[in-house]
C-alpha cells in the first residue's frame, strides 16, 4: 500500500478538530470554537487562507510573522521542489555542508561587520536558548538581563527571561540568575550592570508582546552602558528581523550594533523551521575554543538542507522584490489611512510600531456613556474590549488579527510583507466598521455573546 497523501486528507476532511481534542490540545480547540475561529482551511495563497467552501481570510496574522514572504511564495517553493529533486545528501552530520555555509556568509553579510559567526537551529526559542549559554561562557558571568513584557519563548531556559507570569507559571524553578530590568528604564539597567556578574542583556528591539517600542535615547544609551560594564548586548530579531519593520533589522533604525542577533520565523520562508543565533567571532571562537569543543552546542536538524534552502530562497526573494522597502512604505500607508479613525473613535487611543508590526491600542473612552460600558466589559475581564474588536474583524469581515497580549487592549497586525493599498483599504474599511458599531451601540458586545452562546450550544 502506497502513501496517497490527496486521498488521506480526502478521507479524513472535517475531522480537524476532533484530532485535536483527542491526540493533541483539546483547550485549544476550546478557545477556538468559543471565539467563532474553528474554520477549516485547505489553502493559502499571498495574503489571504482559503476555506473548504473557498471563502477568502485577509491574513494579518502571518504564522506570528513567519509568512513575511506570503504563503506558498513561488520562489521559495522552486527551490524546495528543487532541492528534493537532487536528493541532497542531508544531515551527514560529520560533513561540512555548502549550503549552511552560503545561508551564514548571507546572514552575516546583512548585518554590522562586527557579526561574523553563525549558529543554525531549528525555532527562535532555541535561538535564544544558545544565545544564553554562549554569553556565560563568553563572559564567564552567570546573569542573565531581561526588559519586563519580555517573550523570548517558550523553552526552559527562553522562558525564564519571559515577562509574561501567564507563560511561567507553575513551570518553576527556572534558570537562577535571569533578571528583569523595566523596558526603556535606564536606571533598572544600570543598577543591575553595576553589579558586574552580568553576561548579557538579552531584548526585543520591538516588544512582541504588546508592540512596546523605547525612545532612540534609551536604545543608545543602553548599548552604552552595555559596553561600558563589558556586557553582551543580544538584540532578539526573531519576529522583528528580515524587513518586518521596514528595515532589514529592527536595531537599524536606532544605530545599534548588537554583540548577537537572533532570527527565525521569516527566514524558513513559511515552509521548514530554522533558527539562527549570530554573534562575533570573539565570542563564537571563545565557545568553540579547541577541538575538543567542537561540538559542545549541536542540534541534530539545525543545518537540514531543505531549511538552509528555504533560508537561502527566502534572502533573495526579499531582495529581489524590494521587500524592505515595500514594508517600510505599506507601514505608512496603514498610519495613514488608520490616523482618521483614531480622531473620529474615542476608544481608539493611538497606532504605534514601525514597518508592518503594528499595534492598536484601545482605552477608556471621555464621554459618560462610552464610558460606562467601557468599565462594564473591563470589570468583566481586563483586556476584553481588544477581543470584541478581533471577533467581529474575523468573523464579519474574514480578516485574521490577534490580541497583543493577555490582558491589555492592544490588537496586533502581522500583515504578509508582500501585501499592498487594496490589503490596507480593506482592513481600515472593516475596522471601521467595527469601531462605529462599537461606539455607536452594544451590538458589538451581543454579537461576541451570540457567538459564545453558539460555541456552548454545540459543545
Amino acid at each position: 500500500m502506497s502513501f496517497d497523501l490527496e486521498s488521506l486528507i480526502e478521507t479524513r476532511r472535517g475531522q480537524n478538530f476532533k484530532l485535536h481534542q483527542e491526540f493533541l490540545n483539546p483547550q485549544l480547540a476550546r478557545v477556538l470554537k468559543t471565539l467563532g475561529f474553528d474554520r477549516f482551511y485547505e489553502r493559502g495563497e499571498g495574503c489571504y487562507l482559503i476555506d473548504r467552501e473557498g471563502e477568502r481570510y485577509l491574513d494579518f496574522l502571518s504564522g506570528f510573522g513567519v509568512y513575511a514572504l506570503g504563503r506558498s511564495h513561488p520562489v521559495v517553493k522552486k527551490a524546495l521542489h528543487d532541492a528534493l529533486e537532487m536528493d541532497l545528501p542531508n544531515l551527514v552530520q560529520l560533513d561540512c555542508a555548502l549550503l549552511p555555509g552560503l545561508l551564514a556568509e548571507r546572514l552575516v553579510g546583512t548585518l554590522h561587520e562586527g557579526i561574523g559567526r553563525c549558529f543554525f537551529s531549528n525555532s527562535g526559542a532555541e535561538a535564544i536558548e544558545c544565545a544564553v549559554k554562549f554569553s556565560k561562557y563568553a563572559t564567564g558571568r552567570p546573569r542573565v538581563l531581561y526588559a519586563e513584557h519580555a517573550f523570548h519563548g517558550l523553552t526552559n531556559g527562553a522562558l525564564s527571561l519571559n515577562g509574561g507570569k501567564e507563560f511561567r507559571d507553575g513551570f518553576g524553578p527556572l534558570l537562577p540568575g535571569c533578571d528583569s530590568v523595566g523596558f526603556g528604564d535606564l536606571a533598572s539597567l544600570e543598577r543591575e550592570l553595576r553589579r558586574g556578574d552580568v553576561a548579557a542583556f538579552v531584548v526585543e528591539i520591538i516588544q512582541g508582546k504588546g508592540v512596546y517600542l523605547a525612545s532612540e535615547e534609551y536604545w543608545a544609551a543602553a548599548e552604552r552602558l552595555c559596553r561600558q560594564y563589558d556586557t553582551l548586548f543580544v538584540a532578539d530579531e526573531v519576529q522583528t528581523g528580515l524587513g518586518r519593520t521596514g528595515a532589514m533589522w529592527a536595531h537599524e533604525h536606532y544605530g545599534l550594533r548588537p554583540d548577537m542577533v537572533t532570527v527565525s520565523k521569516a527566514l524558513s520562508g513559511g515552509y521548514v523551521p530554522i533558527g539562527a543565533t549570530l554573534c562575533s567571532p570573539a565570542i563564537f571562537d571563545r565557545v568553540y575554543s579547541k577541538m575538543e569543543r567542537a561540538v559542545v552546542h549541536s542540534t541534530t536538524f539545525g543545518r537540514n538542507q531543505l531549511a538552509m534552502v528555504a533560508g537561502l530562497a527566502t534572502l533573495q526573494a526579499i531582495e529581489d522584490e524590494n521587500v524592505v522597502d515595500h514594508a517600510r512604505e505599506m507601514g505608512e500607508a496603514f498610519n495613514g489611512a488608520l490616523a482618521p479613525l483614531v480622531e473620529k473613535y474615542e476608544m481608539f487611543h493611538e497606532v504605534r510600531g514601525k514597518g508592518l508590526m503594528i499595534g492598536l491600542v484601545f482605552g477608556e473612552p471621555s464621554s459618560l456613556r462610552l464610558k460606562s460600558r467601557w468599565k462594564m466589559l473591563e470589570g468583566a475581564r481586563k483586556g476584553l474590549f481588544s477581543q470584541l474588536i478581533v471577533g467581529p474583524l474575523f468573523n464579519r469581515h474574514r480578516i485574521l488579527t490577534q490580541v497583543a497580549a493577555d490582558g491589555v487592549n492592544i490588537v496586533k497586525l502581522l500583515p504578509p510583507l508582500v501585501c499592498g493599498q487594496d490589503e490596507v483599504d480593506s482592513f481600515v474599511a472593516a475596522l471601521d466598521d467595527v469601531l462605529e458599531d462599537a461606539h455607536r451601540n452594544s451590538s458589538l458586545v451581543f454579537e461576541f455573546g451570540k457567538t459564545l452562546a453558539k460555541s456552548a450550544l454545540h459543545r
